[in-house]
């Protein structure tokens, strides 16, 4: 990888994380007081909706820039090697690209996604006191919960997002016989989001839940697959998908606007 190409992926991808992630933040807050133990109404309800919108803004630019810098840079290396090289294999290198960037993006995601999240379901409090409680209470660990939560709902997530998103790219860029505009490749980012948020929806609450839990109650220290069955338990299926909507609709059109964006910025600097 190029060192250009590297400056247009990390400049490319921050510049896409930003904008989507302000652009739509009000359905962010309303998903994760959908998700909440407390409930929607006790979590805020639509009060305050831009509560821990400080957390966004400081994490969104460089953990945006982190995963396409990784996704692009495996895909490169991937594409050196000789089983990697055939068409079949694109959506492996896809796969794998896709899951690396997001471990790599996490470990600067979940900090300002813990003091979001709390602030979001707590708007009475700022986000900067909701960083001092969490540092007091729990420690720097405590900005790391729900790390292993998250990665576990995020590689699902692109696993289905990144290869569809590059299929659905080299399908109509064949048909058309061209390279897509922008906002085509907005487009089919837009229908890949929209598979991948509503089929890991029960993920998202779950790392909402455990992300919410208070220090040391069974939930903040659970495993996925315990929060589940305890939301299947009280809420039923209902209760795995709360929060669909406003995700779906936040991650279809945060997929026009994130890759969009992304293509866009990248071409213009290359």
């Amino acid at each position: 990888m190029e060192k250009r190409e590297f400056v247009a992926s990390l400049v490319a991808g921050g510049c896409a994380g930003m904008c989507a992630d302000l652009t739509l933040f009000p359905l962010d807050t309303i998903k994760t007081r959908l998700q909440s133990q407390q409930g929607f109404h006790k979590a805020g309800g639509f009060r305050g909706i831009y509560a821990g919108v400080p957390s966004a803004a400081v994490g969104s630019f460089p953990n945006a820039a982190a995963f396409f810098v990784t996704y692009e840079y495996t895909k490169s290396l991937l594409g050196i090697s000789a089983a990697f090289a055939a068409p079949h294999a694109a959506p492996v290198s896809h796969m794998l690209a896709a899951s690396l960037g997001e471990i790599v993006a996490c470990l600067i995601r979940v900090p300002t996604e813990v003091v979001k999240q709390r602030t979001q379901a707590s708007p009475s409090s700022t986000t900067y006191n909701m960083l001092l409680a969490t540092l007091k209470e729990e420690g720097v660990r405590g900005l790391y919960r729900g790390y292993g939560s998250t990665v576990l709902r995020e590689i699902p997530f692109s696993l289905v997002q990144f290869p569809l998103w590059e299929y659905l790219k080299t399908l109509w860029s064949r048909r058309q016989g061209h390279t897509l505009h922008s906002w085509q490749s907005a487009v089919c980012g837009a229908f890949a989001g929209t598979v991948a948020a509503f089929v890991t929806t029960p993920l998202d609450v779950a790392k909402t839940r455990i992300m919410l839990a208070k220090a040391g109650s069974a939930t903040a220290s659970g495993s996925i697959p315990t929060v589940l069955y305890d939301v299947w338990r009280s809420k039923g299926l209902p209760g795995l998908f709360a929060g669909s909507i406003p995700r779906i609709a936040f991650i279809s059109v945060g997929g026009f606007i994130f890759l969009g964006a992304y293509e866009k910025v990248r071409h213009t600097l290359l």
